[in-house]
């Protein structure tokens, strides 16, 4: 059996990058049971409610949904159960010590295989206010009107 290489994704949470602003990112394992490995392998998981809370220094994943393998007998996982995360000791503290600022929180923002290893993008991230998120969504309007003008500019000189 050849061994994977690369980055499978199995999920991303868009909504963590509209409603927080992201300070700095980590990448973090999984502690799995192997019905959740299976389940993750076939695709299926959910980071939209999931957060990471720093507790007795260990890091703990809640609320991501990984649901239930469908081939699972009696010993299948529970969908929302909280799984550890894998990170060093110096992650950990620095984590603690920024997520202690009012506003900041730890948002989980991608799961995926990385060399057959389940791992989870976290992110230090901060609270946006309304008028943060209107602002982001017309700069990122802007941008993309700029590109469409240069674009069309350029193929109305490889025309001519």
């Amino acid at each position: 059996m050849a061994k994977e290489k690369g980055r499978k994704l199995i999920a991303q949470n868009k909504k963590a990058r509209h409603d927080y602003l992201i300070i700095d990112t980590y990448e973090a394992g999984l502690v799995l049971t192997g019905t959740e490995v299976k389940s993750l392998r076939q695709g299926r998981a959910s980071l939209v409610d999931g957060f990471v809370q720093l507790d007795g220094k260990e890091a703990w994943l809640h609320n991501v949904h990984v649901p239930e393998y469908s081939q699972g007998t009696w010993t299948n996982h529970s969908a929302r159960r909280k799984r550890k995360l894998l990170l060093h000791r110096a992650e950990i503290d620095k984590l603690e010590s920024k997520s202690g600022d009012t506003g900041h929180t730890i948002v989980p923002l991608a799961l995926y295989f990385k060399d057959g290893r389940a791992k989870v993008e976290i992110a230090l991230a901060k609270g946006k206010k309304e008028y943060d998120k209107r602002q982001t969504l017309r700069e990122k309007q802007d941008r993309r009107e700029t590109d469409r003008a240069i674009a069309a500019v350029r193929r109305k000189q490889r025309g001519a």
